[in-house]
């Protein structure tokens, strides 16, 4: 394994190592595409640049929001952004991702209409529009940790290449009676979301949590796993269960990985001779129902479970604990190869693209390249908008990103929120996630020396 510097200072460069590395990926000079209005939903969206789902844990325990989850909100609004992806909200107590995660239920729903009204009434002050908003509905899986003592996963199957030597007790393998309970708690939080005032809902199927997996369920016995309609049940069933509130006005949508990054049968997206070549036959199968008969019309694409192979969903340079298995631009090429496979096939489908932020400044003209190349129609973007929520307005004003406003790929703020700690930039936004950081190492520090 190795670890990659980021040296590049122009697009020239970039380009130079894609020669070396024998790869594609669309770049562009010019940004102006990426404020171009989007249909979406009947809505006019004034720019195609969308803010990803990046947890904050940062929560109240009884997860509403705090003052810190306000002003992430608060500053993303500012920005200027037409879509804000909110990160994921929890279906259920026992799906939490941590004691911090946001959730939303008839108690919380208050908070939650006061807090989406005022991201409302921030992007309109300031921008003249008010951000188009989605909420990610999830359920952890084999990633719940809802007490603050120890996990508590609720995996769809056994999988090595995850457990390693340590798999996990059987008791934590969730029951088809179990899976088949949460098809109406997805249709219960898309009622809970449209009350609290949300544009839309995303059924969250990715980065290893249950929805995710249960698409690489190739071993798992019983009605939600082996064949491709079994693996995608409770997708599928679940997103039926929500559609009881979709309208002109609130729309159902999907994150959904193409590609896990586990060879078969531990991951789908992968030719199945053992190698991690991707096959987007089933996830283009996927796509084709979700849109052609379910009517889904907004898709954002990504790949990866970012707890065990993170260079995939996030190409990162340094970490304190992974290292990379392969070049940081042949990640985002297969991120973008894959979001143009799904366009090509379902042209007619809004496809939003993800992970653009590896490129530091240069992250804009990646994604202006890929909307131009018809990769995409928009793109989310995750880190870049933990260092600077007002990237949006930036790249507007001038065409361009200033390397000083730009992420720089530590995965400083992913170790944050693997510690416990609320994430956010600790480069960039350095007075309120630095000292979070700091006591973060201390800890560890304490942790080796007993």
């Amino acid at each position: 394994m190795k670890q990659y510097d980021f040296s590049y200072k122009t697009l020239e460069d970039i380009r130079e190592r894609l020669k070396d590395l024998t790869i594609c990926l669309p770049l562009s000079e010019e940004t102006d595409i990426l404020f171009k209005p989007l249909m979406l939903n009947k809505r006019l969206l004034q720019n195609r640049i969308g803010i990803a789902p990046m947890e904050g844990f940062d929560a109240c325990p009884d997860g509403t929001p705090s003052e810190l989850t306000r002003r992430r909100y608060l500053r993303y609004a500012r920005g200027g952004a037409a879509l804000i992806w909110f990160e994921s909200v929890t279906i259920v107590p026992e799906g939490r991702s941590s004691p911090r995660q946001l959730v939303l239920t008839k108690e919380t729903l208050p908070q939650f209409q006061r807090f989406v009204e005022e991201i409302k009434e921030t992007g309109l002050k300031e921008n003249g529009y008010a951000p188009f908003l989605v909420m990610q509905a999830n359920h952890s899986g084999r990633y719940s940790h809802p007490n603050p003592q120890t996990p508590q996963p609720i995996a769809a199957f056994h999988n090595p290449v995850i457990e390693g030597d340590r798999p996990l007790d059987s008791s934590c393998i969730a029951s088809d009676d179990y899976l088949a309970s949460l098809e109406d708690k997805f249709g219960e939080s898309a009622k809970l979301c449209r009350k609290a005032g949300f544009d839309g809902i995303d059924i969250k199927s990715c980065h290893g949590y249950l929805l995710g997996e249960l698409a690489g369920a190739f071993n798992r016995p019983g009605i939600y796993g082996g064949n491709f309609e079994n693996r995608f049940r409770l997708l599928f069933n679940s997103l039926r269960h929500a559609q009881c509130v979709q309208s002109d006005s609130f729309m159902i949508t999907v994150r959904l990985n193409i590609f896990d990054g586990f060879p078969y049968p531990y991951g789908y997206g992968v030719v199945r001779d053992g190698s991690l070549n991707t096959d987007y036959s089933e996830p283009l199968e996927a796509v084709r129902i979700l849109h052609r008969e379910l009517g889904v019309s907004f898709i954002n694409i990504t790949m990866g479970d970012p707890h065990i192979r993170p260079y995939i969903t996030r190409p990162f340079l340094r970490d304190d604990k992974f290292l990379q298995m392969e070049d940081p631009l042949a990640g985002l090429a297969r991120m973008y190869n894959g979001s143009a496979v799904i366009k090509r096939n379902f042209p007619e489908l809004v496809v939003s693209a993800s992970a653009p932020s590896y490129l530091h400044q240069f992250a804009p003209n990646l994604a202006a390249g890929a909307i131009q190349a018809g990769a995409c129609d928009q793109v989310c973007f995750g880190r870049l908008a933990f260092a600077n929520p007002c990237f949006p307005r930036d790249i507007k004003e001038s065409g361009f990103l200033e390397p000083e406003k730009a992420c720089i790929a530590c995965s400083k703020c992913s170790s944050l929120g693997r510690g416990g700690m609320p994430a956010g930039c600790i480069v960039r936004d350095a007075e309120v996630y630095l000292p979070y950081y700091k006591s973060l190492m201390d800890k560890n520090k304490q942790r080796k020396q007993t």
